[in-house]
C-alpha cells in the first residue's frame, strides 16, 4: 500500500514540473524550426500507398482466381473488382487530400 501512494505522489510530482512545458507560445517550436506536419505527412502517405497497393494486388489476384474457376461469372466478377479498386484507391486519394488540406 506504501509503495503506491509513493508511486501515486511521484507521478503527481511529474505532472506539477511538467506544466510549465505546455506554457509554450503558439508559435514556437522545440525543434529547431522542422516542419513536423509535412514529415509525417510523408510517413502517411507512404503507408497510404503501400497498403493501398497491397489490397489492390490481393482483390486482383482473388478476381483472376474467380474467373479462372468461373469463366461464366465474369462479368460480375469484373464489376466487383472495378468497385473494390476504386474504393481502395479512393482511400490513397483521401489521404492525400487531407495532406493537401493540412500542410501548406
Amino acid at each position: 500500500m506504501k509503495s503506491k501512494l509513493v508511486l501515486c505522489f511521484a507521478g503527481l510530482a511529474g505532472l506539477v514540473v511538467a506544466s510549465p512545458v505546455f506554457a509554450q507560445t503558439p508559435g514556437a517550436t522545440a525543434g529547431g524550426g522542422a516542419n513536423w506536419v509535412a514529415i509525417t505527412s510523408g510517413f502517411a502517405m507512404a503507408l497510404a500507398a503501400a497498403f493501398c497497393g497491397l489490397a489492390q494486388g490481393k482483390a486482383a489476384s482473388s478476381a483472376c482466381e474467380g474467373v479462372a474457376r468461373n469463366p461464366g461469372a465474369r462479368p460480375a466478377i469484373q464489376l466487383f473488382l472495378l468497385l473494390s479498386l476504386i474504393f481502395i484507391e479512393s482511400l490513397a486519394l483521401y489521404t492525400l487530400a487531407i495532406i493537401a488540406l493540412k500542410v501548406k
